[in-house]
């Protein structure tokens, strides 16, 4: 059987890493049909539009992509096409799991955390009011009149809406994120200690679906000291359910406890549809260089293979990626002790070496 799978080649160091990738999950056996599309700052190159309606068919149509990273041009009024992606497609759950792997030079050992983020609202539903515009005005006597606090004139608004409807299946997924995979415990991050009312209706939702999963530990900590507590004592923790924007900070320092974003992947998932990409961006200064490390992506791959139902593949593709870095010979220079060893290798042969090993498995 061929999975028919959306590729979005992406942006910057995109379509090096997502060849690689593709590459690699090839050589599993497994078979695709690939249905090519371009969206980001290519695409708004090539169509005029950041998203050609062509690609969010095929996504729409095959319900499964693999993206590499793309860029939001800078200026102009856009939008993070990632954001905008998540939400036109409704992928409300974030999942980034972290884990080390022997041969990363790192400090910490024995991380094994799975995040999963709320992609649809918070401070990243882009409700926005710019300094001296009506909106601001009309904004500011509203909270004079139903609060009594004053918003100074010269301010910018940013609006942070959480939803007990967002708030209930993202933490819900955690919890079945949990429960299929032999988790053991579900943690929640918030600020209701000080958000009373917006992290308040998260920390509450989250009690009352812990409530249904009685075979699931659930606890809660405020944001800023598990901050603290993730890089004393990491291992504490197993899958976290976080708000947007918590969300994308402690996704990049979990990333930082087990090596760096060239070791985190990610997908961002709704009902019935999935897209599967690294956490880290599209690099545009090392653009066609053949030097940045692809098993964020690869490891991403491993992620659409679980979700395909082709576990064994993705267990062999993981093995072989985490050969590779055991070896420490056939790496990137983000893996060597000293970033400028010579004997760091390429995009493309870090591919060829996850591949051999793979050959290697199956005689």
């Amino acid at each position: 059987m061929k999975h028919k799978v959306t590729f979005i080649p992406g942006d910057g160091i995109g379509p090096e890493v997502a060849k690689a990738t593709q590459r690699a999950l090839e050589a599993t056996g497994v078979q695709f049909q690939w249905d090519t599309a371009i969206i980001g700052r290519q695409a708004l190159e090539m169509f005029g539009t950041l998203f050609p309606e062509s690609a969010l068919e095929s996504i729409k149509r095959n319900r499964v992509a693999l993206k590499g990273p793309v860029t939001t041009p800078i200026g102009g009024g856009f939008r993070s096409v990632n954001v905008t992606l998540r939400q036109k497609l409704d992928l409300y759950a974030g999942l980034r799991p972290y884990k080390t792997y022997p041969g990363v030079h790192t400090p910490y050992k024995n991380v094994d955390i799975v995040v999963v983020r709320e992609n649809t609202e918070g401070l990243y539903a882009g409700i926005e009011f710019a300094k001296d515009s009506p909106g601001t005005t009309k904004l500011a006597e509203l909270v004079a009149q139903t609060t009594g606090d004053k918003i100074r004139e010269d301010s910018a608004v940013s609006l942070r809406v959480i939803s007990q409807t967002a708030s209930r299946r993202i933490v819900k997924f955690a919890f079945e994120y949990a429960r299929q995979n032999g988790r053991k415990k579900v943690t929640v991050f918030h600020k209701a200690n000080i958000l009373k009312l917006s992290d308040g209706l998260f920390l509450d939702t989250a009690r009352e679906i812990a409530r249904e999963y009685p075979d699931i530990e659930f606890t809660d900590t405020v944001v800023d000291a598990a901050c603290m507590q993730l890089v004393r004592r990491p291992e504490q923790f197993d899958v976290l359910g976080l708000p947007n924007f918590y969300g994308d900070f402690i996704s990049d320092l979990c990333a930082g406890l087990v090596g760096g974003l060239g070791l985190a992947p990610g997908a961002n998932i709704g009902d019935d549809i999935a897209i599967f990409e690294a956490a880290h961006g599209s690099a545009p200064k090392y653009a066609g260089k053949n030097k940045v490390n692809p098993m964020a992506m690869m490891l991403s791959g491993v992620m659409m293979l679980r979700y395909l139902g082709e576990k064994d593949s993705a267990e062999r593709l993981e093995k072989a990626i985490a050969e590779v870095i055991a070896e420490g010979k056939n790496v990137t220079y983000d893996l060597k002790l000293d970033p400028q060893d010579n004997t760091a290798v390429g995009t493309s042969q870090v591919a060829d070496a996850v591949i051999e090993k793979l050959k290697q498995a199956r005689k």
